[in-house]
């Protein structure tokens, strides 16, 4: 029996911590997941390429376009070097794709990477994914990543989409504002309203904040499609959702629960 094939997708905010990239939030992140290959097939879309930059090189301002494309060229090969690292310490290999939003408007484009992508896993290769943030402009600009994971979810054929990120779930008002807020365990739809709100990033090199990721779950949700909001920063709600079927904390977004 074929294992299921999950995307999990982890933010700047998570693998960041005072302004640098932060290895022991890499390291955690890599032992979670190869102990989830022992029951999926992962597809990793990972942000984190520009804040690697900056950790490397501070001089260069991560506040304009040309600097934030800057960074994510200097960036990109040492984040994957850092996975490449940490992975083969549990002898798992890994490979690096680059993908736009634009890719999935090509028929062709998209079928090709969804090759390589299940050829990847088929030699037990995790992908990692992450937009190229060194050529497009609008998706730096509006923290994408959320929306690649959706894509990337929807268009390789993958069971589940789970976000990893900087809040525990989605909430029915602003925890940063109403302490009173009740954490929505499961979603089977999003008002338009809460689509159309401005991004509220919590982190210096997130751009995206709860929106974008409302948009990603709307998208799959549209798909018939699943995904799972949680932390990051405590991987316990993770592993228990994905290796033990409980959800103790995280939000699902999912057409029927059942």
């Amino acid at each position: 029996m074929s294992k299921d094939k999950i995307v999990i997708k982890v933010g700047s905010a998570v693998l960041t911590k005072n302004g640098k990239i932060s290895m022991e939030r890499i390291q955690n992140l890599v032992e979670f997941l190869a102990e989830l290959t022992k029951k999926y097939r992962i597809i990793l879309v990972t942000s984190g390429a520009i804040a690697t930059g900056h950790t490397i090189l501070p001089k260069i301002s991560n506040k304009t376009t040309a600097g934030k494309q800057a960074l994510a060229a200097l960036g990109q090969a040492a984040l994957i070097n850092k996975y490449q690292k940490e992975f083969k310490k549990f002898n798992i290999t890994v490979a690096q794709i680059l993908l736009t939003a634009d890719d999935f408007d090509s028929i062709k484009r998209s079928e090709n990477a969804k090759a390589a992508v299940n050829t990847l896993l088929d030699n037990n290769i995790v992908p990692i994914i992450n937009e190229n943030d060194s050529v497009i402009v609008d998706e730096i600009l509006r923290g994408d990543n959320d929306q690649l994971s959706a894509q990337v979810a929807h268009y390789f054929d993958a069971d589940m989409l789970v976000i990893l990120s900087d809040i525990k779930g989605y909430y029915d008002k602003d925890p940063n504002k109403h302490p009173d807020a009740k954490l929505l365990k499961v979603v089977s739809k999003i008002e338009k309203s809460e689509l159309e709100k401005e991004y509220n990033p919590n982190d210096s090199f997130a751009t995206g904040g709860i929106v974008t990721k409302l948009k990603a779950a709307n998208f799959l949700l549209e798909q018939n499609r699943k995904m799972f909001l949680t932390s990051g920063f405590d991987l316990s709600f993770a592993k228990s959702f994905l290796m033990d079927g409980k959800q103790t904390e995280g939000t699902l977004f999912c057409k029927d629960p059942k």
